[in-house]
């Protein structure tokens, strides 16, 4: 069960120094700039220090007064905690980035690891599924991950309770990544505490949150996509029908990556999503062999996703009315599920020079949140 995703930005010349990667880290450490506002910005001013340059002005143009960006300061500071956790601050384009994740739209510019950075180098089978999971789901989930360890492939999770926590276990002696919603050295749940110095020890931990950054449930969405795009295929163990082990799935077709499931009782609800998968088209799991064989076969072809630059900010020539009006048609129009930004634009019926530098002022504002794949959604 896979599918083309739409292309990806350019690939980033990766820093040539420390300096170079300090502005990258100051960039995406600024207010209200995200992934998909950090390749933005790189595109359209052509380098991060001219990003940081242009960025008070964008931000004062869309109606922010008293805008900063990221101090070199703090940047430093994050990464002195860095080596201080004995973490590794890598950056796209650099020779250890995954491959994999490098093509997904919205790459992270820069992610902290820490442990045995190799293991980026091997293929990667990401395993999820429910955190109240059946003791049968954690069983398979356990075995599934030792035999694709013994098979040569790093198994990556979430380190959540439940399928995640089994997959970490079964593949901590072969080789395992626990991908972090927080900062990672942030351990979430506490009670994987454990588990999650282990992994640190034998394996990867690995995340694109700001160090000593506690998770929020925004996050987790984000981190998702991380779980899949390192890995070539997701396999579900149990999820209910409205989860996040789905919103991996969706993830995962986005991104052209496999989608298989292991199928279960009918009336048992923690089931429900992966039977659902397995209607719509993800490949039946019965045990490791039947990920191996799908990873196995030609890799389907993948369309690149190309986002497009950020239009320069121009001065409002409408009232302040208009303007007010405008923002409350486009709020009207999000909520928390996100849209299209395509879509977006055909029901407003506007001039898309009209509408994108109201987005970029609600988006600094903190009124609403690109996410992978051009979607936007509105924040509480």
């Amino acid at each position: 069960m896979a599918m083309e995703i739409s292309p990806s930005p350019p690939p980033l010349t990766p820093p040539l120094n420390e300096e170079v990667k300090l502005s990258w880290l100051r960039l995406l450490r600024s207010r209200r700039v995200g992934v998909a506002t950090f390749h933005r910005l790189i595109e359209e001013h052509g380098s991060a220090p001219a990003a940081l340059e242009a960025l008070p002005g964008i931000a004062r143009d869309a109606g922010m007064a008293q805008y900063a960006v990221c101090s070199e300061v703090d940047a430093l500071r994050e990464m002195e905690a860095g080596g201080r956790a004995g973490a590794r601050l890598i950056a796209l384009g650099e020779p250890e980035y995954p491959a994999t994740l490098a093509e997904i739209a919205d790459a992270p510019p820069l992610f902290w690891a820490m442990g045995r950075i190799e293991l980026l180098a091997r293929p990667m089978i990401a395993l999820v599924g429910a955190r109240n999971a059946s003791s049968l789901g954690t069983r398979m989930a356990r075995k599934i991950s030792a035999d694709l360890a013994a098979a040569g492939q790093v198994v990556v999770s979430g380190l959540a309770r439940g399928i995640d926590t089994a997959a970490h276990l079964g593949a901590l002696e072969g080789g395992t990544v626990a991908v972090f919603a927080g900062g990672v050295d942030v351990v979430y749940p506490a009670e994987n505490a454990v588990l999650a110095q282990e992994i640190g020890e034998r394996g990867l931990r690995l995340s694109e949150m700001p160090m000593h950054l506690a998770p929020q449930a925004r996050h987790f969405p984000a981190r998702n996509r991380i779980v899949s795009g390192l890995a070539r295929a997701v396999v579900v163990v149990e999820a209910a029908a409205k989860s996040g082990s789905l919103i991996t799935a969706r993830n995962a077709l986005d991104q052209g990556r496999e989608v298989l499931a292991v199928p279960g009782h009918p009336f048992d609800a923690r089931a429900a999503g992966c039977n659902l998968l397995i209607r719509d088209g993800a490949r039946l799991v019965r045990g490791a062999d039947d990920i191996l064989e799908a990873v196995a076969e030609p890799a389907r072809p993948v369309a690149q996703r190309r986002i497009a630059p950020v239009p320069p900010v121009a001065p409002e020539s409408r009232s302040l009315a208009e303007t007010a009006a405008l923002h409350r048609e486009i709020l009207d129009r999000l909520g928390p599920s996100p849209v299209a930004e395509d879509q977006l634009l055909r029901d407003l019926r506007r001039p898309v020079a009209e509408v994108t530098p109201v987005l970029v002022s609600l988006e600094l504002e903190g009124q609403i949140q690109r996410q992978p794949g051009g979607l936007l959604s509105r924040l509480p």
